[in-house]
């Protein structure tokens, strides 16, 4: 993150002592030096200092004059674009080409997810001057995604049994699955089954690579940050949380969440001297994951293994409290 100059603020290394961080700063003495001259590029390159040039994207003529600017070797462009986010960004992005690193200057959350995610591979790095403070741990965690994996565990089924009809929910992503990868739902938040998206061919219908036929109203989804909640409680522009057999985590958005009655399935299974349960739709569609890759509903038996989140303690408001004792059946 590129520290904007302002008259009345200086920060120096030494304000920094014993935090590794680099300082970016228009007064020599820093890490980096930040300037909108293209002289003192050429000047401080030959001297080997690293700098970042300050330019603002007002219109087309701005852009048009990009290469020039690259010719001076910047190892980073601090990018401001006031009238307009995308095009500009995406423009540099592929004339840059990796020359140099482009930081964008964002000021909400909403602006630093655009920029970071421009052309599937996004800018470099980001200059937020948000006016929440919320919007830095938004773009924190963005930025650090869902870094640890989900352990995931083999339970064996014990019991497969149709039962009546339900509302339950498609969860329409804005994202393509992969084999293997799905959400985490189950009846009790303690035994999640990892329920695969739509990516297999069916003799009936064509696979939906976006979707994941998660269950009735009520189940408990695994979210983003280690909370639950309700698969109701989901909506168009909400994140959820894919996973995918070997634990892997990314945050996708929703797109749209589809709520129809259907016929249902319940599942029993133990891990250890517990059992866990699930509900979703009986259709040939629908699959749970395994070690191996994924069975349908309408082929898995007694005996059979599938891949459960187990944890031990119970959930208020969905975040988890270890020493609660709380009973689901």
């Amino acid at each position: 993150m590129v520290e904007e100059a302002r008259p009345h603020t200086v920060i120096l290394p030494k304000l920094l002592t014993g935090l590794s961080a680099k300082v970016a700063s228009p007064l020599e003495g820093g890490d980096i030096l930040v300037t909108s001259d293209i002289t003192t590029v050429y000047a401080s390159k030959e001297k080997g200092i690293p700098v970042a040039l300050q330019i603002s994207v007002q219109d087309k003529n701005d852009l048009d004059g990009i290469s020039r600017v690259l010719n001076a070797g910047p190892d980073y462009l601090l990018i401001d674009c006031p009238n307009w986010k995308i095009i500009p960004l995406e423009n540099l992005i592929a004339e840059t080409n990796g020359r140099s690193k482009i930081l964008a200057r964002t000021r909400n959350f909403e602006e630093s997810r655009t920029a970071l995610s421009i052309l599937e591979q996004g800018t470099d790095g980001i200059s937020l001057t948000p006016d929440h403070s919320s919007d830095i741990i938004r773009t924190r965690d963005l930025i650090l995604g869902e870094a640890e994996p989900i352990s995931l565990s083999p339970a064996k089924v014990t019991s497969v049994r149709p039962i009546g009809n339900g509302a339950r929910v498609c969860v329409d992503t804005c994202e393509i699955l992969r084999e293997g990868e799905g959400l985490l739902t189950g009846s009790s938040s303690q035994g999640l089954f990892l329920v695969e998206g739509e990516v297999h061919s069916n003799p009936h219908v064509n696979p939906r690579p976006f979707r994941v036929n998660a269950g009735p109203i009520a189940l408990y989804l695994l979210a983003p940050k280690g909370k639950t909640q309700y698969l109701s409680e989901l909506s168009a522009g909400q994140s959820v949380l894919l996973v995918d057999k070997k634990g892997a985590t990314r945050t996708v958005d929703v797109a749209r969440v589809k709520i129809e009655r259907r016929p249902l399935m319940l599942i029993e299974a133990t891990i250890g001297s517990d059992t866990v349960k699930t509900i979703v739709q009986n259709a040939e569609t629908v699959r749970l994951v395994n070690q191996a890759g994924s069975k349908s509903i309408s082929d898995i038996k007694p005996g059979d293994e599938v891949l459960v989140r187990y944890e031990e303690g119970g959930r208020h408001f969905g975040t988890k409290v270890s020493n609660e004792m709380i009973v689901e059946k």
